[in-house]
């Protein structure tokens, strides 16, 4: 019988770096998905904040610190990152923690990294600390948070994992090249 072994989606990948730019793997306790009833956004926002010190976010933000956020996932939907969830009565939750990769690069202008794989404009002026956007990374759905002024991270499907690892490193390696 075969033996299963766990590894994380970026395992033999990262960690990298390029010039001024690091690409990582994050591994996060648990990611869950928390999708509020209807007309139940400020309850499950409260109840959030009571039990892991964070609001639900509105569009397009995260809430929360480094090791437990909240990122907007969509209409009526947000990614708690971090803590396994508290009880929340009022929202469906669903534990996603084994589909996704974390990625997270830094680096003095790591935006323009981004620039050559993402329709988003992630300029600091524009997106700052706290700004999440649902894009694509080249070709693969991604989750992006601007996690401070030389930092983003990069959330993707763990099958996409390999292939956004290979964009990123491409996409850095060409931009540490220009100096």
């Amino acid at each position: 019988m075969a033996e299963l072994v766990a590894r994380t989606p970026c395992e033999g990948l990262l960690p990298l770096t390029a010039g001024r730019f690091a690409l990582n793997e994050r591994h996060p306790a648990a990611l869950t998905t928390i999708a509020p009833a209807p007309g139940r956004e400020g309850a499950v926002s409260a109840a959030l904040k009571a039990a892991h010190g964070m609001a639900f976010p509105a569009p397009g933000r995260a809430t929360g610190r480094e090791g437990a956020r909240c990122i907007w996932w969509g209409p009526g939907v947000a990614m708690l990152a971090g803590p396994p969830p508290a009880p929340l009565a009022e929202a469906a939750l669903t534990d996603q923690s084994d589909g996704w990769a974390v990625i997270r690069l830094t680096g003095a202008g790591c935006e323009a990294v981004l620039a050559r794989l993402v329709a988003v404009d992630l300029r600091p002026g524009h997106f700052r600390r706290g700004h999440t956007a649902r894009t694509l990374l080249f070709h693969a759905p991604a989750s992006l948070t601007r996690i401070g002024a030389h930092g983003f991270d990069i959330m993707v499907f763990r099958s996409m994992a390999a292939s956004a690892v290979h964009e990123l490193s491409v996409a850095m390696k060409s931009m540490a090249a220009r100096g």
